[in-house]
């Protein structure tokens, strides 16, 4: 999985910004069915001379959808939207539902993966007590848990845990929605804040094609030992999260 993707969130036309975030070295695009651009991520990727086996496409079941068989068609109508014949990652995009639903998507996810339509599948938003619930019943652990994460919201207990398991942390909103302003930020900042952030947390969401390509530009600068303390200073917990976060879910 490329450290960093693109995420087209609340953009219902994203496929310029794909088609930039491609035409820029991006090789990741993170999109849900939720989002409705699933068919505007498939065309971006077919217009944009990219091979298909080397762009890493995620999407996601929302959730308000349950039950095994519909999990399963909600797959294949995702695949269809796309116009692909299988998905690099699949996510179950929150906890809601209570845990019999839960454990019914995540089989259907399961069955999915052995049967070749999805490499790789995980979750999202997904406390402890969610993963662990898979841990009682002896299934297979999610490949990837993606929470909301950047310095104001940590979120350190389920990081944590994830890598204690071995699975991966993907972070969103990790841009804050535009909140740069904080003095710490710009204090630390040798170009951009946006890419103080990015560099922590690789999942940022833009709509502007030369934001996505500013937004790559991570790699040109590391950060000190002190710029990452005063970084993790300035975690609020639930307080700093600034999306939906229903990590606290029944």
């Amino acid at each position: 999985m490329p450290v960093i993707g693109l995420g087209v969130y609340q953009n219902p036309s994203c496929k310029p910004a794909c088609l930039a975030a491609l035409q820029c070295g991006y090789r990741h695009i993170d999109s849900a069915r939720s989002y409705r651009n699933e068919a505007q991520v498939g065309d971006a990727v077919r217009e944009s001379g990219v091979s298909r086996g080397d762009v890493f496409i995620t999407s996601k079941i929302n959730k308000t959808v349950g039950g095994y068989r519909s999990c399963l068609d909600a797959i294949d109508d995702s695949l269809k939207k796309f116009g692909f014949d299988y998905l690099d990652l699949f996510l179950i995009h929150s906890p809601y539902g209570g845990k019999a639903v839960r454990l019914d998507a995540w089989k259907a996810l399961l069955a999915a993966k052995k049967a070749g339509k999805l490499r790789s599948v995980g979750v999202s938003n997904y406390n402890v007590k969610h993963i662990e619930e898979l841990v009682e019943e002896g299934l297979e652990l999610p490949s990837v848990n993606q929470i909301e994460l950047h310095p104001y919201c940590q979120q350190r207990p389920i990081v944590d845990y994830c890598r204690s398991r071995g699975i991966v942390v993907q972070a969103y909103s990790p841009l804050v929605r535009g909140e740069f302003g904080n003095p710490v930020l710009q204090e630390i900042s040798t170009k951009d804040p946006a890419q103080i952030l990015i560099h922590s947390s690789p999942l940022p969401k833009t709509q502007n094609p030369d934001r996505v390509r500013s937004n790559i530009d991570v790699f040109s600068f590391e950060m000190s030992k002190e710029d990452i303390e005063k970084l993790d200073e300035l975690d609020r917990g639930k307080e700093g999260a600034v999306t939906w976060n229903p990590v606290d879910a029944d």
